[in-house]
């Protein structure tokens, strides 16, 4: 994913200083390259086209949202705290039976879904076994953020 930015160290601030991503690479000072886990990037920022930009006006098309997948649910919680601390404010939470994800806006207004999977076998199931069911109930962001509890 390759993400048009309008300030190149405000969204590196968020993707590596909240959200947790590491710097792979600078590309002069218009564009960087971030990853999880030392991979050569999984997201791409730049300001090429955007450089001082605004976000699309409602009604545009463009993008809705990132979804960024955590392993398990102790390190989405941790992301949560880490938005939280940052005084980042969440646009919802939602328990979606095959996941829990947390929705937010990055500096560019660009939608985030932070989410983990729940293991396959305590997805929620079709009435007639063919399928998932997929919901969307609130979910309980405190109880969420109870895993990081000694």
């Amino acid at each position: 994913m390759h993400l048009k930015v309008s300030d190149i160290d405000r969204a590196l601030d968020f993707y590596c200083g909240v959200l947790g991503f590491e710097l792979q690479q600078r590309y002069g000072a218009d564009a960087a390259f971030i990853s999880a886990g030392g991979y050569h990037h999984h997201i791409g920022l730049n300001t090429w086209e955007s450089k001082g930009g605004s976000p699309p006006p409602p009604g545009a098309t463009g993008l809705f949202h990132v979804a960024i997948r955590y392993p398990d649910r102790r390190t989405l919680a941790d992301a949560v705290r880490r938005v939280a601390d940052a005084g980042i404010a969440l646009d919802g939470a939602s328990d979606h039976g095959v996941s829990e994800a947390i929705y937010l806006r990055d500096p560019d207004s660009n939608g985030i879904e932070l989410y983990r999977d729940r293991p396959e076998d305590e997805w929620p199931r079709a009435e007639d076994g063919v399928g998932i069911a997929m919901v969307t109930k609130p979910l309980d962001v405190p109880r969420l953020l109870a895993e990081l509890d000694p």
